[in-house]
């Protein structure tokens, strides 16, 4: 039982993120530009580099990213009033409708998935995935490693 638990919370968020590729590409972006931009408007004003980590991607990568959501006037680089070697990621105003678009991609997912299921188990559901979210980012990536040995 304990490896099909994996198994499906592995299947499911691949499928979640295959059904949000195919949505993107409706308004002519990637996941991972729908992830920059939801990200900047939870945490405006971080660096390419901060993106890039919680991206998991390179920051060459978010670098490319970036450029495009620039070139379509969705966000914009800003100097780091301390440090100006640092430029900070703002939205424009033209990512509203998009963020809009997004959250309401999540409400009609998060509805679809929970169908059927009753507020008490959505709410287990949640608060076992959040610890086991805790238990991955407070355990030594070491020990991770020595178990599957």
């Amino acid at each position: 039982m304990k490896t099909e638990l994996l198994v499906e919370l592995y299947d499911v968020a691949r499928m979640m993120r295959t059904r949000f590729d195919r949505w993107a590409r409706t308004y002519g972006m990637t996941r991972a530009q729908g992830v920059i931009l939801a990200r900047l408007s939870r945490q405006p004003g971080m660096t390419q580099n901060e993106m890039a980590a919680v991206c998991e991607v390179e920051p060459i990568t978010v670098g490319r990213l970036v450029d495009r959501l620039e070139a379509r006037g969705l966000l914009e680089r800003r100097l780091d009033p301390s440090d100006r070697r640092i430029r900070r990621l703002h939205l424009l105003p033209a990512a509203k409708p998009i963020l809009m678009a997004i959250q309401r991609y999540k409400d009609d997912l998060h509805a679809d998935l929970t169908e059927g299921l009753d507020d008490a188990t959505v709410k287990n559901v949640t608060e076992a995935l959040l610890h086991m979210k805790a238990r991955l980012t407070s355990e030594p990536a070491v020990k991770i490693a020595a178990a599957g040995e």
